[in-house]
């Protein structure tokens, strides 16, 4: 190993989960770590900074922050695909996401917990959110958030329009659930509410976990911590490969400046690649032996389960017509970006207190769009390499709609909700008329799931392709992030999630990242107090 290119920990990636975890890590000034990011820095980029941009910017995938790539053709939905990508820049997909703080509740928390431990309570998990946020908004219960964390939460915006309270109200009487307020008060998890929780700093601007965990007073523009803090970040710096000794991971090679270079760690390596981390575990022999013996890959450990049960939340729409005198924004607050919302149970009645539908309004000023994702989708896709070259891109077939289950959930979802929605809206304001999916088509059995293929659309929310669980159980990794079958290999980002999140992505992210930086610097502090006992043992004899 070369001394000058040894840490204790490598990281990679500087998504939610990278970044806390080199935070956390170094927060002791002792710790080194080695962050590798593919991409750039682009916080003071306006795209990335300014909020209103958000909405676009998850729909352009700029080549100046995302990845390049596109899944495989998909028979669920007649052979259409969809983009492969995640941001390539400092901040990962939270620098480029739309923004929405949601918490997983606390029903899919408590599966965490029935099968990886106390350490995934719900309880545990709001402990960890409130050290983490930096709530900026109302709730009926304070104790439900945090106040003193790095994460800025913007409750947005602080006076809903009118067309936010109209369609709350619609919401209301068309599902039966009463307006609420706060959606990350575990008390109030179902309901219409007129304002998102946003990772917005207080004057709007984007609130990324590179802002957050990576900012000046943690580390320089040019990535080497401040303040005698052992952390360094090397920017568009691309992650090849995991080196191992026998089973035990020593390491990274990486290519940086067209030159392929190696980087070794005393204790341990830490993926927080998200999407890209199932490649670059087979890519190091980890994984399916009968893909990896195929991909000329001398195989590390035979895992069938890597790049399995990948998981998606689904994603359609449904267009308004608006009165023209309702503005879908405040105008002295663009950066809320959302004109309402609700989060609510299975229409069919199944599990009635827990959230299995989201809708997102998102105005203009002539139409008004509901975003339905259904949060609880059986179908599931994989994830695998082509060749053992790793600037090839994998093939990423996410299976949407391919249990027919799901098919029959999202039109559920239309037939009672969006019906029963367009006739309360109607009834309050009769400028507000349902354009598509139209009503007959959605009495029309097979015309609405004609609409449906044609309507779907892609959202980012990939999660559980190396399942945190026993191996028997299409395990990858355990409770902790530690990789199947080799020695000092943690997987830490949303690949991990154990059962599907009910909501967006990201703060579950965070959560990962944090509980797993806490348990290893238990590990370290216990180890230095065995040490220390040890020495003291010693020094009496």
């Amino acid at each position: 190993m070369k001394k000058n290119l040894t840490y204790d920990y490598i990281v990679v990636g500087t998504g939610p989960t990278g970044s806390v975890i080199a935070k956390t890590l170094t927060d002791d000034k002792r710790t080194s770590v080695l962050v590798l990011e593919s991409g750039g820095n682009h916080d003071k980029d306006r795209p990335i900074k300014d909020s209103t941009f958000a909405l676009e910017l998850e729909e352009s995938y700029s080549p100046n922050y995302f990845w390049q790539g596109e899944g495989v053709p998909l028979e669920g939905l007649d052979g259409r695909s969809f983009e492969w990508t995640t941001g390539r820049l400092s901040g990962g997909g939270s620098s480029i996401n739309g923004e929405q703080y949601v918490r997983p509740t606390a029903a899919v928390l408590k599966k965490w917990e029935r099968l990886l431990g106390p350490l995934w309570s719900p309880d545990k998990a709001i402990r960890r959110f409130k050290q983490l946020e930096n709530y900026n908004g109302s709730t009926t219960n304070k104790a439900a958030h945090g106040f003193k964390g790095r994460i800025s939460i913007r409750q947005a915006p602080e006076n809903p329009t009118s067309m936010a309270k109209k369609l709350a109200t619609a919401i209301e009487r068309a599902s039966g659930h009463p307006i609420i307020l706060d959606y990350n008060d575990p008390n109030t998890p179902l309901g219409p509410f007129t304002r998102w929780q946003l990772y917005q700093q207080p004057d709007g601007r984007r609130e990324s976990s590179s802002t957050a965990f990576l900012s000046s007073d943690i580390m320089t523009p040019l990535g080497r911590g401040v303040n005698n803090r052992k952390l360094t970040v090397l920017f568009r710096t691309t992650a090849l490969r995991i080196l191992f000794s026998g089973k035990r991971a020593i390491g990274v090679e990486y290519l940086k400046d067209g030159k392929c270079t190696r980087a070794y760690s005393r204790k341990k390596v830490i993926l927080s690649a998200g999407i890209n981390s199932p490649q670059l575990l087979m890519l190091s022999g980890f994984g399916p032996a009968k893909i990896l013996k195929k991909a000329g890959i001398p195989i590390i450990f035979d895992n069938p389960n890597v790049g399995q049960r990948l998981k998606n939340h689904t994603l359609n729409f449904a267009e308004f017509a608006t009165n023209p005198n309702d503005l879908p924004l405040p105008t002295q607050d663009p950066n809320a970006l959302y004109t309402g919302g609700a989060f609510l149970p299975d229409p069919s009645g199944n599990d009635p207190d827990q959230r299995a539908v989201q809708l997102i309004g998102i105005g203009s000023d002539e139409q008004l769009t509901i975003a339905i994702l259904y949060l609880r989708p059986r179908s599931k896709g994989n994830i695998r390499i082509q060749s053992k070259d790793p600037l090839n891109i994998v093939l990423a077939d996410e299976g949407f709609l391919s249990d027919p289950d799901d098919m029959e959930a999202v039109k559920r979802i239309y037939r009672t909700y969006i019906k029963n929605i367009a006739l309360e809206l109607e009834r309050i304001d009769p400028s507000y008329q349902l354009l598509s999916p139209t009503l007959d088509m959605i009495d029309d059995d097979e015309r609405l799931e004609e609409f449906i293929k044609g309507n779907f659309d892609h959202n980012h929310h990939q999660q559980g392709f190396l399942r945190m669980a026993p191996l028997s159980k299409g395990g990858v990794v355990d409770r902790r992030g530690n990789v199947h079958g080799v020695k000092d290999l943690i997987v830490a980002d949303a690949s991990i999630v154990p059962f599907t999140v009910d909501g967006n992505t990201s703060s579950a992210a965070y959560l990962i990242g944090y509980t797993i930086a806490r348990q290893l610097c238990k590990k370290t502090i216990r180890q230095k107090k065995h040490r220390t006992r040890t020495e003291w043992a010693e020094e009496s004899e």
